[in-house]
């Protein structure tokens, strides 16, 4: 999938920084992710970590207008959905 600028992705792991970077550049989401893990890890957590959180709150949140390949938007977007919502449903259980 292809994205037409970096945004935090509704797929991704933890704040969908590092899948919506791939999503961006056409690349592999998993090595994305261990390579940004890497990185953080060798350059001291902190400002890794920092770095991380501070594109979590820059990048605005992916819509169906950022996606350039057609073809597969509804089936991830509703598969992403679903995924939010299942999360909204336990996290609404715990209270």
């Amino acid at each position: 999938m292809k994205t037409r600028r970096w945004t935090r992705s509704p797929r991704g792991k933890i704040f969908g920084v590092a899948t919506g970077l791939a999503e961006w550049r056409e690349l592999d989401p998993a090595m994305t992710r261990i390579i940004v893990f890497l990185i953080i890890f060798f350059t001291g957590v902190f400002p890794g970590v920092a770095v991380y959180l501070g594109l979590a709150l820059i990048l605005p949140v992916q819509k169906k207008s950022d996606i350039i390949d057609d073809d597969i938007i509804d089936v991830h977007y509703e598969e992403a959905e679903e995924n939010v919502n299942m999360r909204s449903d336990y996290d609404r259980e715990k209270d």
